[in-house]
């Protein structure tokens, strides 16, 4: 009977098998060269090696950080680099298996096999630096000046071991830059190597020259240095923390707010999980603190912030005062129903608490009006997720308070009415270029049309439709910024026009930036010239940097220009276009996407020549 593995197998991450072949190396690398020669010792050299194992045990016991995100750090390679240079390699492999076994006994707070890892990975920076520190001509014994420029490399061995040895773990257990993170952990760990260079030779030369009271003496040192860098994180974590925290609330505040819902928005385009973002309006709010003042409206704040704090942290979601009476709520791992199931309690139980003075309030209790925004594909930056939970906030507020809206959900009829008054107001700026430039009047739309038609193909829900085609309509508005002579120019651009030209994306940007309304179509009218091999503008995003309906926007916005007559290229024929389309599919333009516009165009062009069959015959 077989039993299949690939489920399993699928299950176990690359940083879980680097993991485990670190283990498996550093405790093959500690059989091979110790070979149990401790049990040979003499009763002095067993002195010393219980004497170095409470040294590295002190040292542990006052590990500390460095700001700003170091990790953990402990003097204890001092004493295993001096070993090694008064003692050889053996020695301090000894020294690092008796503190293995006493963790392992005596601190049950960290798993055993995790334990069993840092002492492979210290076995592996011990042969590493003895190895570099022999070759270079190093002696082992008392601290010698000749020797000098071996300690400096065998430290820097050590160094650069334990930089890469760890610094792949992250890379494979969080997907980031594998130059960034090592750039960022050299850059941590620099100071404490150098400061572990100096303590080990002065451990060294204390040993040598005054015993057992030497090392006395450096446990001394070196513990008041470690407890000296423990304030200095911990002074540095205070600081931080005053910085990153709004005063009136306790919440953190915007900015800090902006920068987690922009990391956490990088995770899930890379992670595909569920996010969400909830915008809260305390309501009427003015009204509260015209009738008592400011001072209770802050403390009104006040009460909120510490309501929000209370209720949030053990759902694991994540508040924050935006700004005035408007809060923020980030939930990681949140669908959209799920945050509005969390909140609309919230809301319930906030009606339900008494603060003094609620009484003047329309509702006769405290209560918030409150916008729920889930991820989706075609947000690719913080300010969309935030002006979307601020449509709903809206919606909410508009539907007379005191209720939770998420956004996109209102009704059909409502939404079809917003959807047509919205067409209308584009077309109204579209129709300034028909004074300027009535080619790109007719693109965008012909390129509306098909929006309108691909929004069925690929099977839009209402609110994903309303911006794609919107966004098909308004995606060239910039063009409005480009001078009429470049614009109906005949001839080839010249390299300064074509960049003039080029920009109209980022004129096109501000310029619906500037309308409420339209600040969620910013992506289409900024990203419709990024390629799928990211050798496109403005930003060079590529695959799925660029989201997902702004490619399909793409093939469809390229198209159009190739099959209609322009001033400075022969016109393709639909065939040619689809030809072409193929060409480019993988390098301009998403392949999958470009199939399924293919497949629709193909559709088109054989309804078109039904008619002229039928004749014939």
């Amino acid at each position: 009977m077989s039993m299949s593995r690939g489920p399993l197998i699928s299950r176990i991450s690359s940083s879980q098998i680097y993991f485990f072949l670190i283990t498996a190396l550093g405790c093959g690398i500690f059989i091979y060269f110790n070979r149990g020669d401790f049990l040979n010792y003499s009763s002095s050299q067993w002195i010393w090696l219980y004497a170095m194992l409470g040294a590295t045990l002190i040292l542990n016991h006052f590990m500390f950080q460095l700001p700003p995100e170091g990790n953990f750090q402990s003097m204890d390679s001092s004493v295993y680099l001096a070993c090694i240079f008064i003692y050889g390699a053996n020695f301090a492999l000894s020294v690092i298996l008796l503190n293995l076994v006493a963790v392992i006994i005596f601190d049950r707070k960290v798993a055993w096999w995790k334990q069993v890892a840092n002492f492979s990975v210290y076995s592996m920076m011990i042969m590493g630096s003895a190895f570099v520190y022999e070759l270079s001509g190093g002696v082992i014994g008392p601290v010698q000046n000749e020797n000098l420029g071996a300690y400096l490399l065998a430290l820097l061995a050590y160094f650069i071991l334990n930089v890469l040895l760890i610094g792949c773990f992250y890379f494979l257990q969080y997907k980031k830059s594998l130059y960034e993170i090592l750039k960022s952990f050299a850059k941590d760990t620099l100071l404490v190597y150098l400061i572990t260079l100096i303590l080990s030779l002065a451990l060294s030369i204390l040993i040598s020259s005054n015993g057992v009271f030497g090392l006395i003496l450096f446990i001394g040192l070196s513990t008041m240095l470690s407890y000296s860098f423990k304030q200095l994180f911990t002074m540095y974590n205070e600081i931080q923390e005053k910085a990153i925290r709004d005063q009136r609330t306790g919440l953190y505040n915007h900015s800090y707010f902006e920068n987690l819902l922009n990391t956490e928005i990088k995770k899930v385009i890379h992670n595909d999980e569920s996010l969400s973002l909830v915008m809260i309006d305390i309501d009427d709010f003015k009204k509260y603190n015209d009738q008592f003042g400011h001072l209770k409206g802050d403390m009104l704040l006040g009460f909120l912030g510490k309501f929000l704090s209370e209720e949030c942290g053990p759902a694991d979601v994540i508040p924050a005062r935006f700004g005035g009476e408007e809060f923020t709520i980030l939930m990681p791992g949140y669908d959209e129903n799920k945050a509005w199931d969390f909140v609309n309690r919230l809301r319930k139980k906030l009606n339900d608490t008494y603060f003094e003075g609620v009484e003047i309030f329309p509702s006769g209790c405290l209560s918030f009006s409150a916008g729920v925004a889930g991820y989706r594909t075609d947000i690719h930056d913080k300010a969309q997720m935030v002006d979307f939970a601020d449509q709903a906030l809206y919606y909410a507020k508009k539907q007379g308070k005191n209720n939770v809206h998420i956004y996109g959900s209102g009704s059909a009829k409502e939404a079809e009415i917003d959807f047509a008054e919205d067409v209308r107001d584009i077309e109204q700026q579209l129709k300034l270029f028909l004074y300027k430039d009535v080619d790109t009047f007719k693109h965008s739309k012909r390129v509306f049309r098909y929006a309108i038609d691909m929004s069925e193909a690929l099977q839009l829900d209402s609110m994903d439709r309303r911006h794609f085609i919107l966004g098909a309509l308004i995606h060239d508005i910039g063009k409005l910024e480009i001078p009429w002579g470049i614009l109906n120019k005949k001839d080839r651009l010249t390299t300064d026009e074509w960049e003039t030209v080029k920009r109209h994306v980022s004129w096109g940007k501000r310029i619906a930036e500037t309308n409420d309304k339209f600040k969620e179509l910013v992506p289409f009218i900024e990203l419709h010239h990024e390629r799928y091999d990211g050798g496109g503008y403005p930003h060079g995003f590529k695959g799925n940097q660029i989201p997902r309906l702004c490619r399909m926007l793409t093939i469809i916005d390229s198209f159009d220009a190739m099959t209609t007559e322009r001033p400075y290229q022969k016109t393709k024929t639909y065939e040619e276009g689809i030809i072409e389309l193929r060409r480019c599919s993988g390098t301009q333009f998403d392949p999958e996407l470009t199939e399924l516009f293919i497949q629709y165009m193909e559709h088109k062009i054989q309804e078109q020549q039904q008619p002229a069959a039928g004749l014939e015959s």
